[in-house]
């Protein structure tokens, strides 16, 4: 691959400020551009404040441009992947790449449509094969591969699933200050568009678990009134719930609350398991999470030597006295 090729890394920066999937996006960022041999940089609609602009260097972001009047495109997906567009087109970019979640799966096929170039969300894998580059997805659920062959020379817009980001810095990579730009958008936006007029937090309580931040699940050493206590917990911590495939069998809840590879994959920050044995199919639904911390009667249960952090208690112990604990946090009766 010719080094003079670009990668162009969109980060939204809420506030300003540099979140973890910003983060992620430039330590991915840096890592695809070693393995292609490619030069990169960021691409920013707002300015960043300080601490920000210190953190782009730590991770060895050698430019920053500024989309001059990105925060009013952010309300308008469509101009804003326009002027994305725009950016690759003008810097001679060969790669655009985006965070998969609710902005970047709405901005990329805009730029991929207004570039005429190839399209690959929910990228999972990146391989350099000298004469082309090999792009993987998951599809299906996680039932099938796709791959898909890239030869580098056409413009490509590629999404990242968020849980794949990794914030880790690599040791290859030395912290620099970045050159930074400004890039002038060359007329104001034009024509009826969709717009945001507002944004809704997702409800813990009902948000898809793949999509949860915090699981808190229940197996077999949950009895009824166990399980309702804990529902109760994750009421009054404004978490998510879940259950393995034995909890769902009894009726307890929906299957769209069943974690694991029969039920739902997900990598939240943090998992708490509450009386889970931890079978296979189980671990394998949640063993990409962040942190796991488990909460088990038996000593020799299989979900120890897969959690961050093990207890051998009685969940129907430890469930009356987290919820008194829960309601003195939050200011409620204990």
């Amino acid at each position: 691959m010719e080094a003079n090729r670009k990668i162009l890394v969109f980060v939204d920066l809420p506030a300003g400020e540099l979140d973890e999937t910003g983060k992620g996006l430039l330590s991915y960022g840096a890592r695809l551009a070693k393995i292609l041999g490619f030069s990169w940089g960021a691409v920013i609609p707002v300015p960043p404040v300080a601490e920000a602009q210190e953190e782009f260097g730590r991770y060895g972001t050698p430019s920053v441009t500024l989309l001059d009047g990105g925060a009013e495109l952010l309300d308008l997906p469509a101009h804003l992947g326009s002027a994305l567009a725009a950016l690759v087109s003008e810097t001679g970019a060969t790669l655009l790449l985006l965070p998969h979640n609710d902005l970047g799966a709405t901005l990329a096929p805009v730029a991929a449509a207004k570039l005429g170039s190839a399209l690959m969300t929910e990228t999972n894998s990146v391989k350099n094969l000298g004469s082309a580059v090999e792009l993987s997805r998951q599809v299906l659920g996680v039932r099938l591969a796709e791959t898909r062959s890239w030869d580098a020379e056409q413009p490509l817009v590629m999404t990242v699933p968020t849980r794949l980001l990794s914030q880790v810095l690599l040791p290859s990579v030395k912290p620099a200050v970045p050159e930074l730009f400004v890039y002038e958008l060359n007329s104001a936006p034009e024509g009826a568009t969709a717009k945001v007029t507002v944004r809704i937090p997702p409800d813990p309580q009902t948000v898809d678990l793949v999509d949860a931040e915090v699981i808190f699940s229940a197996g077999k050493g949950c009895d009824p009134a166990t399980f309702g206590q804990l529902k109760e917990l994750c009421s009054l911590l404004n978490v998510s719930c879940g259950v393995t495939r034995p909890v769902y069998d009894l009726g307890y809840t929906g299957f769209e609350r069943m974690v694991g590879q029969t039920g739902r994959t997900v990598t939240p920050r943090l998992y708490v398991a509450l009386g889970i044995s931890g079978s296979m199919h189980h671990v394998g639904g949640i063993k990409d999470s962040r942190r796991i911390v488990s909460v088990n009667l038996d000593p020799k249960a299989p979900i120890f030597p897969n959690s961050d952090e093990g207890f051998v208690a009685d969940v129907k112990e430890i469930l009356p006295r987290l919820i008194d604990r829960a309601k003195t946090a939050v200011g409620g009766a204990a």
